[in-house]
């Protein structure tokens, strides 16, 4: 352990596995105390893994209460509010004429308003703080997307949107807001597209012949990013969707 986070107080949500739980390992790790908010009763279980400086609040990022209240509680057993990552998630994929309207506002729900309701409530702890992270979780999809990725790319690039205009909202304050744009990460969480690729090889296929490092990347090479965006040696960055894909977005 280095201490790049020592002191520093972190609400995660989507963090029970994949991306989001080697999240929360790295920030133990180097010093932070951190809730994890997931609608998996199992975080109970993930938070224990990581000792005391860890706890659990299960939340749904459908419903502005149930955000509220794992930010309002989450702050009053942290102390205070230093990091806020929405890393919570949905996929669906699938071709536009087959695609209906309850998936895609499944997406926007989970992928964008989410982050527009843990801004919204922890902005004042961060501007009591005196500074703060904000770090969304966003896609190389948001960025250029693929067939029968509509739903999924629109509601990553409103991320984008969303992070950029944030940051800009409030630099003021000293309250950074950055996106973490993943490309193929080998996670559970990409099996609706690995389905409509025709499975796993022919996923596999696809990947060594788009990205230049001729792999996925596992969830534990996503986690460092999350730990500078949330750490001081980022205080000059603000308003970047930063792509972590080996290569594909250049």
């Amino acid at each position: 352990m280095t201490d790049r986070l020592k002191g520093k107080r972190i609400i995660i949500t989507g963090a029970v596995s994949n991306i989001g739980k080697e999240a929360v390992r790295a920030f133990v790790a180097e010093g932070a105390r951190v809730v994890i908010g997931d609608r998996d009763p199992n975080g109970a279980r993930t938070a224990e893994e990581f000792g005391p400086d860890v706890t659990f609040i299960q939340v749904d990022v459908t419903d502005e209460q149930s955000i509220k209240s794992l930010i309002e509680d989450g702050a009053r057993w942290l102390g205070g509010l230093d990091v806020l990552c929405q890393n919570a998630g949905l996929q669906h994929s699938g071709a536009i004429v087959d695609f209906d309207a309850a998936k895609w506002d499944a997406l926007f729900a989970v992928n964008a308003r989410a982050h527009f309701f843990g801004a919204k409530y922890a902005v004042p702890h961060l501007r009591a703080s005196g500074k703060g992270s904000i770090i969304n979780t966003s896609s190389v999809a948001g960025k250029r997307g693929g067939p029968g990725m509509v739903g999924y790319s629109a509601s990553k690039g409103a991320v984008i949107a969303f992070t950029t205009a944030l940051a800009l909202e409030l630099a003021p304050d000293n309250i950074r807001v950055n996106a973490i744009c993943p490309g193929w990460v080998d996670t559970a969480f990409n099996s609706p597209a690995i389905n409509f690729m025709g499975g796993k090889q022919s996923q596999e296929k696809v990947v060594a012949s788009i990205v230049p490092l001729g792999r996925q990347a596992a969830s534990s090479e996503i986690a460092p990013l999350f730990v500078y965006l949330a750490s001081d040696e980022s205080s000059y960055v603000t308003a970047q969707s930063i792509a972590i894909d080996g290569g594909v977005y250049n």
